[in-house]
């Protein structure tokens, strides 16, 4: 049995030096759909054509190119990231919440690649 119980989306996060131009890419050389900009949070958010998976562009000023994070969607983080720290998975820092849209916590495999658990707060 599963120490979380995920939703059915996952969201590819990679970073990109400029979200509008990036999203305008991902629509006309791959066809996804933009979801939305959310300009207070540095975050763009595009549905791909695979069912439940969208594609998360943060900005920042120097990307990482290759460093893709899996944000996983679960229905309640503070249950979710309590199962998983009870059972010796390491977090890096508190879960960040932005009011009405998301709370989002970042963890680490046993390699040391990060994953993201988020809370959907729009529904």
């Amino acid at each position: 049995m599963a120490l979380v119980q995920l939703d059915d989306t996952i969201t590819l996060a990679i970073s990109v030096r400029d979200r509008h131009a990036s999203a305008a890419w991902y629509e006309e050389k791959l066809g996804f759909e933009l979801l939305h900009h959310i300009d207070e949070a540095g975050w763009t958010e595009l549905r791909t054509k695979t069912p439940g998976v969208t594609l998360g562009l943060g900005e920042q000023s120097e990307p990482n190119p290759g460093n893709s994070v899996p944000v996983f969607g679960v229905a309640d983080i503070s249950v979710a990231r309590t199962a998983l720290e009870t059972a010796g998975v390491a977090f890096d820092g508190d879960t960040v919440t932005v009011e009405g849209m998301v709370s989002l916590a970042t963890f680490y495999d046993p390699d040391r690649n990060a994953l993201m658990l988020a809370q959907d707060l729009t529904r």
